[in-house]
């Protein structure tokens, strides 16, 4: 079994910055992703990286503010949230697993934390 524990979620003023995190049981044939959830809305996909090619992937909506990033020796995966706004308020969720098709596609993972809120004001 694979457990996975996301930190780093709070409250910041639009315009700020957080960095989430996310630990656990990793392997170099693993995709490991991040998604986002709000009331009532399906599972976003934000952002994603290949274990062990290091290929990053991200959602047209956060490029140029969100980066994705491992470190393997820590067996964590961060997210990076630059530039924040009201409209990235959400419940934030990492994820892993043997991915087939598209890396930003929540069906196509196996694992999942218990997610972390990030909510940005005015």
């Amino acid at each position: 079994q694979v457990q996975l524990v996301e930190s780093g979620g709070g409250s910041v003023q639009a315009g700020g910055s957080l960095r989430l995190s996310c630990t656990g049981r990793n392997y170099t044939y693993f995709t490991n992703g991040w998604f986002r959830q709000t009331p009532g809305n399906e599972r976003e996909g934000v952002a994603a990286i290949y274990t062990g090619r290091g290929a990053t992937y991200y959602a047209e909506s956060v490029k140029g503010r969100f980066t994705i990033s491992q470190d393997l020796a820590k067996n964590t995966v961060y997210l990076q949230l630059n530039s924040l706004t009201p409209e990235d308020t959400a419940m934030y969720y990492c994820a892993a697993g043997v991915i087939a098709g598209s890396p930003l596609h929540r069906n196509e993972y196996k694992y999942w934390g218990q997610g972390t809120q990030v909510t940005v004001s005015s």
